[in-house]
């Protein structure tokens, strides 16, 4: 009598076992079916893009002032001004890698376009028209990324000049060196506010930012041949 249970038992964990089999592919397959909620393709919202670049332009920034900052910081604080020669290696390639890595990834300005000159009449030339606007801002962004590139190459200069000074053996010329790199930073720093397309700064109290250059071409009337 004892045995019947344990039969039950058994029967019904044999009946169990084969509904878990029959039901485990059926609701594995219903599972294929029924939409994912990330299965849909991506949708930023408007106005994502103009943004997303402006806070690249800002991680760019942030990119640079750490490892260079470690750079100075460490040259300042070391005993002084030098460095072992695998530290100041050290924080030098991280410092120069994180300003190529800015260098690479820069955007390349296209070039201004300039309307043509309207066809002459017989006797006299009209007057050249003024550019466009839309011909002016590629141009200001061309001088722009100049600026840029010129400030990031200032600062690998000074970053070069840096490194070798904490190894010479010379502490005079480790805050000379070190001024160089803070300066070659705020010039960066202020090229990439200043022609990143960044929003423009509304705090109140704040100086108004100069325009970086931009070259004009010259307007007016052609000489009458």
């Amino acid at each position: 009598m004892r045995a019947l249970p344990a039969r039950r038992i058994a029967t019904s964990a044999l009946c169990a076992t084969l509904l878990i089999g029959i039901a485990a592919p059926a609701s594995m397959a219903a599972d294929s079916v029924l939409p994912r909620g990330h299965s849909h393709a991506a949708a930023p919202v408007p106005g994502a893009d103009a943004l997303l670049a402006q806070t690249k332009t800002l991680g760019d920034i942030g990119g640079v002032l750490a490892p260079v900052t470690a750079l100075v910081d460490a040259a300042l604080k070391a005993d002084n001004g030098q460095l072992p020669a695998d530290q100041a290696t050290k924080l030098g390639q991280a410092a120069k890698d994180a300003i190529a890595k800015v260098t690479a990834a820069a955007p390349v300005a296209p070039p201004a376009a300039v309307p043509a000159v309207p066809a002459a009449p017989p006797v006299a030339l009209p007057a050249v028209p003024p550019l466009a606007k839309s011909a002016e801002r590629p141009r200001a962004l061309a001088a722009a990324a100049d600026v840029k590139a010129d400030a990031l190459t200032a600062l690998q200069t000074a970053v070069d000049s840096l490194v070798k000074a904490v190894t010479s053996g010379d502490a005079a010329s480790v805050v000379p060196a070190a001024t160089a790199v803070v300066t070659g930073l705020v010039n960066f720093v202020v090229a990439t506010v200043l022609g990143g397309g960044l929003p423009a700064p509304n705090l109140p109290g704040l100086p108004a930012l100069p325009a970086l250059p931009t070259s004009a071409l010259p307007t007016g009337s052609l000489p009458v041949s």
